[in-house]
């Protein structure tokens, strides 16, 4: 019996969670802040940052938007990005992704304070990654979102053979890292592996994350597996599908998240609950 691994009934109950430890900060006089950088008339990016905004508001935080047209000197970025660095009453800074192409990602994502990087892009923080360090730093939210349902749905990973499809430094490298630091054997693949499927067949938990859509089928999918569909298309109708065909592919598994409503909700929930961390981190160090 495959078991559908609910990301939006899950991110209900983190968002219920992180609305409470927000609530409790609150009253202590300190409410947690993020603040959101916008380049450009992207729809999708816009989409994604209302929503991210809203959400922060509906769970009690602070929510600032600095939104900038296209044309925007990358100087102005980096500035803005340091003034919220400064700024004590925001934990959390997020750029949005992509940024026009005269603005260099990892020169304004740098520029992030660390202790803010809500994204966990900054290098230094990936570092602290793949170091599997000990202490606290912020984590890429989708995989660190994915890692939390693996866990509330009590799939063991230690031991297992992973296999991450996509190497980005959105999910895949931080995907394959939290999957090694967890103690399974893991592959990563991208766009020039030879025989994919011959590695997918191996993989006890499948994570897909190429933007191609329907790209697993069947014929790549290890009977009983864990498949992790990371992917968000649309077909020729508008309909919303992943990287994997749920409707060939569900039936072999374990288990496996749909699309929509399995990794998405846990992204944004995951960067919620990463901010009221940031927050609480902040006060450890400056306590």
């Amino acid at each position: 019996m495959t078991t559908i691994l609910d990301g939006k009934k899950l991110a209900k109950i983190i968002n219920e969670e992180t609305k409470n430890d927000v609530s409790q900060l609150t009253a202590a006089g300190i409410k947690p802040g993020i603040a959101v950088i916008l380049v450009g008339d992207d729809e999708a990016s816009q989409i994604y940052t209302r929503n991210k905004q809203r959400k922060a508001e509906r769970l009690g935080m602070t929510s600032i938007l600095k939104q900038f047209p296209a044309s925007t000197e990358q100087q102005v970025i980096i500035d803005t990005v340091q003034s919220l660095n400064r700024d004590n009453t925001i934990n959390a800074i997020l750029v949005q992704s992509p940024l026009p192409a005269h603005i260099s990602q990892s020169t304004v994502t740098e520029a992030i304070a660390p202790e803010k990087d809500v994204d966990g892009f900054h290098p230094i923080n990936l570092g602290k990654l793949y170091a599997n360090e000990p202490t606290h730093y912020p984590v890429a939210c989708t995989p660190k979102g994915i890692m939390t349902m693996l866990d509330h749905y009590h799939i063991p990973i230690a031991g297992q053979r992973a296999v991450v499809v996509g190497r980005s430094i959105l999910v895949g490298k931080p995907m394959a890292a939290l999957l090694q630091n967890a103690d399974a054997t893991v592959t990563i693949t991208n766009r020039q592996t030879q025989n994919l499927q011959s590695i997918t067949k191996q993989a006890d938990i499948l994570v897909v994350a190429t933007g191609t859509a329907h790209l697993i089928t069947p014929e790549y999918v290890k009977p009983n597996s864990v498949i992790i569909d990371v992917g968000i298309e649309h077909d020729a109708n508008g309909k919303l599908i992943g990287d994997v065909d749920f409707d060939r592919v569900a039936d072999l598994t374990s288990a496996i998240t749909p699309v929509p409503g399995g990794v998405g909700p846990m992204t944004i929930a995951t960067l919620m609950q990463q901010t009221v961390e940031l927050t609480k981190w902040s006060l450890e160090n400056n306590g």
